[in-house]
């Protein structure tokens, strides 16, 4: 059977569900995307400094290894024309509306139907594949806007304002805050970073990859693929297990960013204020070789204590300083709990997605909510985003869906959702898992959600793979073609 399939974002998740479908066959498939280009936050951010975190060996797609990596932790410019390439290699441009932008999608007459400002058009399958860090987070300071100079947020940065001359002021201390902090720190007359809180930093010099090496890799395909198998077992051996479990790897971590501040720094009042008041990996993990070598530069000044308001001139802390700039960034991050935010989603019964998750969002492993009938999401609540290759988690969730697609074009089902009493019972059993983890130790992060517990993954990225794997037909609601239903 034919089947219609809608996919909602064209970032690295929206590309990898598209090369999976045409993988299986399936060319009747639209991607909508509000922007003029792929890429998702790899192409709205901008920022100098701006890093992936994960070693390009591994933030790949396993079908398409990337050779020319310059680094090994690859620039944004350079994750952004890998997935650009994706797109034009695979030719998923012209599955693509660009300038698209998806302002509902209702579930009638068993279908789905997806409104944008040229109306409305029917699909059997619904994707969501809108991304994890997209709306920018403005603080909420007084006098933001009365500041006279030019004020960006980091995800959409000005690139008509010179920077070397001007005095920056630098609102955040986060992975993109420190990014900046090692980039820009010396080569501006003045960087003023204003820190809420200090972050743990982990040492990772970002090493060049050699010219014989990309020509090894150029030559021989397989050493790509073996690369590949390191990097991945690398991190999610290590970083991936950090987080999620006392043992060597959360010792060897959390002595590797004291060590890394204690030996960096030997300023202690400068010391004082970088050191945080929590433990390392209740945050988000920082990855960086010389934000502390930047922080102390001459024309670097770390401000630590707290923002009371913004004037024309700049910032006064509490302190009643006033700290003059010319130019303001907002480093202040994202929000992590918007999924398909302003999207408005409804079933067949007429709930809509906001409403069932009044209380905070939750899935079925990540990728599925009850009564939203032939919807997947990726990147959905509870995916695990905080210790690992998003990349490998898409590919986990785009395998998962096509399990269910190949069914859906076989006939053998018209619908499929998780059943109430599965979802329940999965996240009940997260939540209990959540304490062994280092984000619950009583660090305030952006991982936390309503409830005070982190909307991520509380065990390893290999059990996420496992639970992925082998789909369990009883957890669902299914529906055959003579109307039977099947359910836990």
């Amino acid at each position: 059977m034919n089947v219609k399939v809608a996919i909602i974002g064209a970032g690295m998740s929206g590309l990898c569900m598209a090369v999976k479908l045409q993988n299986a066959g399936v060319e009747d498939f639209t991607i909508f995307e509000q922007a003029d280009e792929v890429g998702g936050t790899w192409r709205d951010n901008t920022y100098p400094g701006l890093t992936c975190d994960i070693p390009s060996r591994y933030y790949s797609y396993s079908f398409r290894p990337n050779p020319e990596w310059s680094h090994m932790l690859p620039p944004g410019s350079e994750v952004q024309q890998y997935f650009r390439q994706v797109a034009t290699e695979r030719g998923l441009r012209r599955h693509i509306r660009f300038g698209t932008d998806v302002t509902a999608a209702a579930r009638r007459d068993s279908r789905w139907w997806v409104r944008t400002a040229a109306g409305e058009e029917a699909f059997d399958i619904l994707i969501t594949a809108t991304g994890v860090l997209r709306i920018p987070r403005y603080p909420d300071i007084d006098g933001l806007d009365t500041f006279a100079g030019p004020m960006f947020h980091t995800s959409r940065w000005d690139h008509s304002v010179s920077l070397p001359d001007k005095r920056i002021g630098l609102i955040g201390t986060g992975s993109t805050g420190v990014q900046i902090t090692a980039e820009l720190g010396g080569k501006v007359k003045q960087l003023k970073v204003f820190q809420r809180t200090a972050q743990w930093i982990c040492p990772w010099p970002n090493l060049a990859v050699s010219a014989p090496t990309k020509a090894v890799l150029r030559r021989w395909p397989w050493s790509n693929t073996l690369a590949y198998r390191f990097w991945g077992g690398f991190v999610r051996s290590v970083f991936g297990v950090a987080p999620v479990r006392p043992g060597w790897q959360r010792r060897l971590y959390t002595a590797q960013c004291r060590w890394n501040l204690r030996l960096s720094v030997r300023d202690r009042e400068l010391r004082a204020k970088l050191t945080p008041p929590d433990q390392p990996m209740c945050k988000r993990m920082i990855f960086a070789g010389h934000y502390y070598r930047a922080v102390q530069h001459s024309g670097v000044h770390l401000v630590a204590d707290a923002i009371e308001r913004v004037v024309p001139e700049g910032v006064v802390t509490v302190d009643g300083r006033l700290h003059e700039v010319d130019v303001l960034v907002l480093a202040t991050g994202f929000d992590a709990h918007a999924y398909v935010t302003p999207l408005a989603i409804t079933a067949d019964d007429g709930r809509s997605l906001d409403d069932v998750w009044a209380d905070g969002p939750t899935a079925y492993r990540g990728v599925a909510v009850p009564g939203f009938a032939n919807m997947f999401m990726l990147m959905g609540p509870h995916s695990p985003v905080g210790n690992n290759s998003l990349i490998h988690i898409a590919e986990d969730q785009t395998e998962y869906v096509m399990w269910w697609i190949e069914r859906l074009r076989a006939g053998t089902i018209v619908s499929v959702a998780p059943s109430v009493a599965a979802t329940t019972r999965y996240n009940q059993e997260m939540k209990a898992a959540m304490p062994q983890t280092v984000w619950t130790t009583g660090c305030r992060s952006w991982y936390l959600g309503k409830d005070g517990l982190p909307e991520l993954f509380p065990w390893t990225a290999q059990r996420y793979s496992e639970l992925l794997r082998t789909p369990r037909m009883a957890d669902f609601e299914v529906r055959t073609p003579d109307v039977t239903a099947v359910t836990s």
